[in-house]
């Protein structure tokens, strides 16, 4: 017993103390890693770096930084950072070929980066869904869809998709198409139109509106109504146009063509 014990103290003699300094060293690296971190965020905020820069490359840091330090902590410990590289570049050859996906996922993310397709606050298009974006993190970048819906879509393939940015030029135009009875006048009817266009507040005149002929439907003769607005006002001018296009429309006598059912009663002989 006394020759365990002894043995014992010795251990304890020898792996408390780092065991010990490889808390402190882990706990104090935390915390400076934070405070690098929070910096780093505060000097790109006031150099006026684009938030989603901001964001990746404080991601980016942040975990090189938790790298560096959880290396020192093992190296506090006794491993032999030669033979832990070794380990690391092994282990990262077998890591690398089972999550080709998150690879790729962070090489998207870094394309997107670079060439900024998108940036935090736009209106898109991607992979089959619509919203705001909300977050570009390093493997996913999330949307607000919606009904104020999460969509969070994987770098990869959303940097090796179609991308349909509603928010870069600034402004939108409002696509309507508007079918009358073939018995209502061209002309009276493409000023009834305009006019409800250039009477709206948020209608831009430059570009300015436009009202064409597009089509000669089987039952009704199609307009192209397409005004033009500031793209945070989009949906306020859709819904508001529509709606003021009808009521113009029927007060100005126009009929706009709809299927009709007819009840033919049948008369005994």
């Amino acid at each position: 017993m006394e020759k365990y014990l002894k043995m014992a103290i010795e251990l304890a003699e020898t792996y408390i103390p780092k065991i010990a300094t490889a808390l402190i060293i882990l706990v104090i690296g935390l915390f400076l890693i934070k405070v690098v971190v929070n910096s780093s965020n505060k000097i790109m905020t006031k150099r006026g770096v684009d938030v989603t820069l901001k964001k990746f490359l404080s991601d980016l840091g942040g975990w090189a930084l938790k790298l560096l330090l959880f290396i020192t902590v093992i190296s506090q410990l006794g491993v032999a950072t030669t033979s832990f590289a070794a380990i690391i570049g092994a282990a990262g050859l077998a890591i690398g070929l089972a999550l080709q996906g998150s690879l790729g996922n962070f090489a998207g993310g870094v394309l997107i980066m670079i060439f900024k397709p998108f940036k935090i606050g736009d209106l898109i298009e991607a992979q089959g869904v619509i919203g705001v974006v909300k977050e570009i993190e390093i493997f996913t970048t999330k949307l607000t869809g919606a009904s104020n819906k999460i969509i969070i879509i994987p770098n990869g393939t959303l940097s090796n998709g179609n991308i349909v940015n509603y928010s870069s030029e600034g402004t939108r135009r409002v696509d309507l198409v508007i079918g009358v009875s073939y018995d209502a006048d061209i002309k009276r009817t493409k000023e009834v139109l305009m006019n409800v266009l250039t009477s709206h507040a948020k209608v831009l005149n430059d570009p300015a509106p436009t009202v064409t002929v597009s089509e000669l439907a089987d039952s009704s003769v199609n307009f192209a109504v397409r005004p033009w607005c500031n793209t945070a006002d989009y949906w306020t001018v859709y819904f508001d146009a529509t709606e003021s296009i009808k009521l113009a429309l029927d007060e100005a006598g126009i009929e706009i063509p709809y299927p009709h059912q007819v009840n033919i009663k049948k008369t005994e002989a």
